[in-house]
């Protein structure tokens, strides 16, 4: 069991004027408005520190604070493996269904960052990925590293490569540029998929071995949009084997989340300059059995 967690918000112009339980009720919808009620009259809740009344009226810029009381989280793979390490960098090797950072209501302790900072206090994720991906997730230990990683991030200085397993039989090579954004979820309000509207993405896929029904691909992304090789992959009509949320042509199912595992997808390599020596660094992350080519 964790030992609870204070969710804070600062509440925006629409707030204004809304009854405190429609608030939480329309806002999180991960609870009904009946067990917002209850939190509300356990003292779980505090507007601008106070306990308020259910209906109060709200304005903006108040606070409002749920004490989340603690949770037992669900039980993952803790164990990860330190690929690299000097006074600015930190590479560890993510295991699969570890969430990269706290969230989902269901992960606050049993997640890599919490994991990393008990021996790296100072460390600093430059980028996440998603529960059921393996891999590379790379740290900055110190201001300057974390703002020069950033940097390079923002300007195609980082160029990551992953593996994944795909449906059907893609060429020997493909380009994916379909935009990428928020579209309506049942479950979550808004999940990112495949949109018209959306930002511009980019992914490049190189054929690594043919199987029965699927494919092995390694998969080079020039953007880092959210979810973008699932994303992109199925909207080209090669979904990953197993990927519960994205169908191919880039239909999203109503009943699954992104969190949700069934996928292998891992983060192979990732290069960029050294922040402080500027020098070539490439880290490399062996990948998991199903993902390694006959013979590897």
């Amino acid at each position: 069991m964790n030992s609870g967690y204070i969710f804070r918000e600062v509440l925006p112009k629409g707030a204004d004027g809304q009854p405190l339980i429609e608030w939480l009720a329309g806002r999180y919808r991960h609870s009904s408005a009946a067990t917002w009620a209850e939190r509300i009259r356990l003292g779980e809740v505090l507007v601008n520190g106070a306990r308020p009344e259910v209906h109060q009226s709200l304005k903006r810029g108040q606070s409002v604070e749920w004490h989340r009381p603690p949770w037992t989280e669900p039980e993952v793979d803790t164990h990860f493996t330190v690929l690299f390490e000097d006074q600015d960098l930190l590479a560890v090797a993510k295991p699969r269904g570890l969430p990269t950072l706290p969230g989902g209501g269901e992960f606050l302790d049993n997640t890599l960052l919490s994991l990393v900072r008990r021996d790296w206090p100072e460390a600093s994720p430059m980028h996440r990925l998603g529960r059921s991906t393996t891999g590379i997730v790379l740290f900055a230990l110190t201001p300057h590293a974390r703002n020069a990683v950033q940097k390079a991030w923002r300007t195609g200085g980082v160029r990551k490569t992953y593996r994944a397993r795909a449906l059907g039989a893609p060429p020997d090579r493909l380009t994916i540029d379909t935009p990428i954004g928020p579209i309506a979820h049942p479950l979550l309000g808004t999940v990112h998929a495949a949109s018209a509207q959306g930002k511009a993405s980019c992914s490049e896929a190189r054929l690594l071995e043919r199987r029965e029904g699927c494919a092995l691909l390694e998969v080079t992304i020039g953007t880092g949009r959210p979810h973008q090789i699932r994303i992109h992959l199925a909207a080209a009509g090669f979904p990953l084997v197993g990927d519960p949320l994205y169908a191919a042509g880039g239909a999203v199912m109503a009943t699954a989340v992104p969190g949700d595992a069934g996928y292998f997808l891992h983060a192979w390599r990732l290069a960029l300059e050294h922040p402080t020596t500027l020098a070539p660094l490439e880290l490399v992350a062996p990948p998991p059995a199903e993902l390694l080519r006959e013979g590897e």
